[in-house]
C-alpha cells in the first residue's frame, strides 16, 4: 500500500515539476520575444534616422543645384517648399512611431497580464 501512495505522489511531483518547467519555457519565450519587439522598434528608429538624413543630403545637393542656375528669389522659394514638405514627412514619421510605441505599450501590457493571470508562476526569487 506504501508503494501506491508513493507511486502516485510521483507522478503527481513529475507533472508539477514539469508544468513548472513549461512555464519557465514560456517566460524565456516571452522575454525573448520583448527583446525582440524592442530590438526591432530601435531598428525602425534608426532607419527612419538614416531616411531623414538622406533627405537632407538630397536636399542639399538640390538646393547646390538649384543656387548655380536659378536666382536667390526662386532658390528661397525651393527652400520653403522642401522644408514645408520635409516637415510634414517628420510630422508624419513622428506620428507612426506615436502610434508604434503606443501598439508596443500595448502588446506589453497584454503580454504582462498574461503572465500576472497565469495559474503556474514562478515566484519572483527564484
Amino acid at each position: 500500500m506504501s508503494k501506491s501512495a508513493g507511486a502516485a505522489a510521483g507522478p503527481t511531483a513529475a507533472a508539477a515539476a514539469a508544468a513548472v518547467q513549461k512555464q519557465k519555457t514560456l517566460l524565456q519565450k516571452a522575454d525573448a520575444d520583448v527583446s525582440s519587439l524592442v530590438d526591432n522598434f530601435a531598428a525602425f528608429i534608426n532607419i527612419a534616422r538614416i531616411h531623414s538624413a538622406d533627405s537632407l543630403l538630397k536636399l542639399v545637393s538640390e538646393l547646390k543645384r538649384t543656387a548655380i542656375f536659378s536666382g536667390l528669389a526662386s532658390l528661397t522659394e525651393n527652400v520653403d517648399r522642401r522644408i514645408e514638405i520635409l516637415s510634414q514627412q517628420a510630422e508624419g514619421t513622428e506620428r507612426m512611431l506615436e502610434r508604434i510605441g503606443q501598439e508596443a505599450a500595448g502588446s506589453l501590457k497584454e503580454l504582462e497580464a498574461h503572465y500576472y493571470s497565469s495559474v503556474v508562476r514562478t515566484p519572483p526569487d527564484e
